[in-house]
């Protein structure tokens, strides 16, 4: 996923393609530890033109995942779709690592790169990382797992008491104040 710099024109140029999530290494890194399982190739587009100093990209991405329900641990297929853009600006000179910068609202979605190509794998495989929920749910209503017995209580209700009981205030249960 590299484009070299001198096939950049003021003109938007199209790349699309598809590749499997091993050849990103954040990807392969979140479905080694168990996070999340690719089910499919990772699809991108990206229109890519010069724009005054800068090279500018519009692109999507989009693939399709399995999770585990953080309520319910029953695993589920979604489909991850994200739409981004970003600024590439070659860099000038080497930052020193205690020099400090405040970044501008541009910086946010600015990228510097070096050299005579641009990889766009790093970017690609950032957008897909941001898209994945950070407590995902099988669906919205879950009612998730029994803290007393575990039963999965989307399928039924498991005869458990439920009174009143706050899991908050469960290490306070059994205190004893002696006056």
């Amino acid at each position: 996923m590299k484009l070299r710099i001198d096939e950049i024109k003021d003109q938007p140029k199209l790349l699309m393609f598809e590749e499997k999530a091993e050849v990103f290494p954040v990807l392969q890194e979140l479905s080694d530890s168990d996070e999340c399982e690719f089910l499919g190739p990772i699809t991108v587009e990206l229109s890519v033109w010069r724009e005054y100093d800068h090279i500018r990209v519009r692109g999507s991405v989009a693939t399709a995942v399995r999770l585990n329900c953080s309520r319910c641990l029953t695993p589920f297929e979604s489909h991850i779709r994200s739409a981004f853009t970003m600024i590439y600006m070659e860099r000038k000179q080497e930052l020193q690592d205690e020099d400090e910068v405040e970044l501008g609202e541009e910086d946010l979605v600015s990228v510097t790169y070096v050299g005579d190509e641009i990889d766009f794998t790093p970017e690609v495989a950032e957008q897909v990382v941001m898209e994945l929920p950070l407590k995902p749910l099988c669906r919205v209503d879950c009612l998730g797992l029994c803290t007393r017995c575990g039963a999965d209580l989307n399928v039924g209700e498991c005869g458990c008491e439920r009174g009143s009981f706050n899991i908050k205030f469960a290490a306070l249960k059994n205190l004893k104040v002696e006056k």
